[in-house]
């Protein structure tokens, strides 16, 4: 393989592997507040109890 390409190919490894490693420093910093975390539970729980009722309907 020319040297271009091993280049070429060393460049895309870096960038994929440069970009997970930015996915995973930044996945932690994304702080959800107790009342938006109450929130969803309490819609999941109207969720399942919907889906449990229709359940039962059939």
């Amino acid at each position: 393989m020319p040297t271009i390409g091993w280049v070429i190919l060393f460049l895309a490894l870096a960038l994929i592997v440069g970009s997970m490693m930015i996915l995973r420093n930044s996945a932690h910093s994304m702080k959800i507040s107790d009342e938006k975390m109450k929130k969803m539970q309490a819609r999941k729980a109207e969720i399942e109890a919907e889906e449990s009722a229709e359940d039962k309907e059939w």
